[in-house]
């Protein structure tokens, strides 16, 4: 069923696979909204609820027995986004543009953590709604700031938007870092031309590193179901890489029932699903993977910033 990225739609669909469906644990949530909405339904019915695909914390901490977490957290990455700005560009002037919800708010909470651990203080901040493209007055803003770098967290569609327009206003020596929740396939292809020099954080390795191991298997089994025309991605790879999980803990568990699901995750030691990082879970700890690289995009192209 499909939210659209809309609260009160995933209460719905949540209740209608719970109730009238009678699935026994859920997956494949798209967003922190959405899931923030959820949760109070599926820690009420105990169903577990794994890998949604986003790093907001209040989903990770305090640990929540119904719910794990796969890919890194959004303080992660704002931390090794602030890593490259600052420690490694030497750049002061760090400023946010974020979706005013609870998603853009858990990316602004990130990078101030990151920005006060390097006595930092915020240049300036920008948002806009969620579900809209209104970005003029947030660019607008910075195009009068004249930041260094600019963090974005929102969705595809307002971030190029935003890029866009502020690049038009004269901004072409900002960097622009967006979170891995974008979407950068997506992102690409919205920025056309303005593309070139914007940088991702990603929270799995390149789509079409075939070195890596689960990132091969990914490539042939896709192009087995969707031929040879199936062009890879990091939300696809990431998506492969959390079923591939799940498949090991449904293995282990001694039943498939929602008690046994909870058990076998929680005892999950030292997997590595082939990405060379090992993955643990237990009663205290329901995070699997740390790992953010930074991505940027050159002629119209992902590049690995080492």
């Amino acid at each position: 069923y499909d939210d659209g990225y809309n609260p009160y739609r995933a209460i719905a669909n949540t209740k209608k696979l719970i109730e009238k469906d009678k699935v026994f644990l859920l997956t494949g949530y798209v967003g922190t909204p959405t899931s923030k909405a959820v949760t109070p339904i599926v820690l009420k019915e105990h169903v577990p609820f794994f890998f949604p695909f986003t790093g907001a914390g209040f989903l990770r901490y305090p640990v929540k027995r119904e719910i794990f977490n796969l890919r890194a957290t959004y303080a992660m990455e704002t931390e090794a986004m602030v890593s490259y700005l600052h420690d490694r560009l030497g750049l002061k002037k760090i400023a946010i543009f974020y979706q005013d919800d609870s998603f853009g708010r858990a990316g602004l909470k990130g990078l101030l953590k990151a920005l006060k651990k390097r006595n930092l203080k915020l240049y300036a901040k920008a948002t806009y709604p969620r579900n809209t493209v209104a970005v003029k007055m947030a660019a607008y803003k910075m195009a009068k700031l004249k930041p260094e770098a600019i963090v974005l967290v929102g969705a595809y569609k307002p971030c190029a938007a935003f890029i866009k327009l502020c690049k038009q206003l004269g901004l072409n020596n900002t960097l622009f870092i967006n979170i891995s929740f974008v979407g950068s396939k997506a992102l690409l292809k919205e920025l056309g031309r303005f593309g070139e020099g914007v940088l991702i954080t990603q929270v799995v390795p390149f789509p079409s590193d075939t070195s890596v191991p689960v990132v091969s298997e990914y490539y042939r089994i896709m192009r087995e179901v969707y031929g040879s025309d199936f062009e890879p991605g990091f939300v696809s790879l990431e998506g492969f890489i959390s079923a591939k999980v799940l498949v090991e803990i449904l293995k282990k568990a001694n039943d498939l029932t929602r008690e046994a699901v909870i058990q076998s995750a929680e005892s999950l030691r030292n997997y590595d699903p082939g990405l060379g990082l090992k993955i643990s879970f237990s009663p205290q700890n329901h995070q699997g993977l740390k790992k953010v690289w930074v991505t940027v995009i050159r002629q119209g192209r992902f590049e690995l910033i080492r």
